[in-house]
């Protein structure tokens, strides 16, 4: 089973949205038993919210729900859980190290890092883009699926 932690600030948009758009695909390609998705944030100024209006919005735009998901803070114990625990920019992944204290099995990274792209994911909270952050994430996710399942060497 791959483990995969999505991280950013609150764990109210870009993360859940991830998160939810992830679980969407491996259950479309049939393979939602061989993963654990979940997410996080990596600040305590969400915990307990769930996911802002306008990614709630833009995910069931796509036939997606995120009912029931509530904000958490990522722990230094989720590095024993997750195979992945990945970030949507780089501010994210400094603040993760820090909770995580390091990162010696190289789990850390951005969720775009495994696209053609590498890049930051921004944040719709401020730039108000949703729709953006959306198509961000779904190269990501689309990416990390090939990137998990393409043959070993």
């Amino acid at each position: 089973m791959v483990k995969i932690l999505f991280v950013c600030w609150g764990n109210i948009c870009r993360s859940p949205m991830a998160e939810f758009i992830m679980k969407d695909m491996v259950k479309r390609r049939g393979l939602a038993d061989q993963f654990l998705i979940e997410s996080a944030a990596h600040t305590s100024e969400e915990i307990g919210n769930p996911v802002y209006p306008p990614a709630r919005r833009e995910l069931a735009r796509h036939g997606i729900s995120c009912a029931g998901k509530k904000a958490r803070k990522m722990t230094a114990g989720d590095y024993a859980k997750y195979d992945w625990i990945l970030g949507m920019e780089n501010l994210n992944l400094g603040y993760m190290l820090r909770i995580l204290g390091g990162d010696p099995e190289h789990k850390v990274r951005r969720l775009l890092d495994f696209s053609d792209r590498p890049r930051d994911i921004a944040d719709p909270w401020y730039t108000g883009e949703f729709g953006q952050t959306y198509t961000d994430i779904v190269e990501g996710c689309e990416a990390l699926l090939d990137y998990l399942h393409a043959p070993s060497v």
